[in-house]
């Protein structure tokens, strides 16, 4: 029987949901390169990785243990990107996101030392147009550099710059809740 749940995520953001959907869990995580094959369709990479990142923690598991793992890619016009590497990095992906619509998806793996099954949710996130002013002062003040997309929806980029949401809100910061809660219910009983 499963009693214990394992997150295999160093998030902030994905601890902090899993905390106020009211589920217990322990963080686990191991090194694993975040690459994937190069002629990859972009809108697979996320599951991919959460997959992964799956099958790096899947042997420390115990039998009374499930596992959650994730990853989450920004995409616009067919290119990911990613967390950005410094400052200047940063400042071009708001630039090129700048007054635009993206895709936001989080892949999620969910499963115990025998099974699992992947999924991923899809958020659209449009920009207003970011003047150079507000990029260097974000950047400046909430150092986005451990965020996809070099911005997070939940701080001040998000409640000023954000302009329109279609999907899950939970799904930008790293964590479709819904569809996690969900399949959570099959491994254990959750407040219904």
């Amino acid at each position: 029987m499963i009693t214990k749940c394992i997150l295999g995520s160093q998030s902030p953001r994905r601890q902090e949901l899993m905390t106020l959907m009211g589920i217990p869990f322990e963080v686990r995580v191991s090194d694993v390169e975040e690459n994937f094959p190069e002629n990859m369709d972009v809108r697979t990479v996320a599951e991919f990785l959460a997959i992964k990142k799956a099958n790096s923690l899947i042997p420390s598991l115990q039998e009374h243990e499930i596992l959650i793992t994730a990853d989450s890619t920004v995409i616009c016009n067919n290119a990911i990107y990613n967390k950005p590497a410094d400052e200047q990095d940063a400042a071009r992906i708001l630039k090129e996101l700048s007054g635009k619509k993206h895709e936001v998806i989080t892949g999620v793996w969910i499963g115990d030392k025998n099974l699992g099954e992947s999924f991923s949710e899809k958020t659209y996130v449009t920009f207003s147009p970011l003047s150079h002013d507000k990029i260097e002062y974000y950047i400046k003040n909430y150092q986005p550099f451990d965020k996809a997309g070099a911005y997070g929806i939940q701080d001040w980029f998000g409640l000023t710059c954000v302009t329109e949401i279609q999907g899950s809100y939970t799904n930008v910061m790293g964590l479709p809740t819904h569809l996690v809660y969900e399949k959570l219910q099959k491994y254990f009983k959750l407040n219904s």
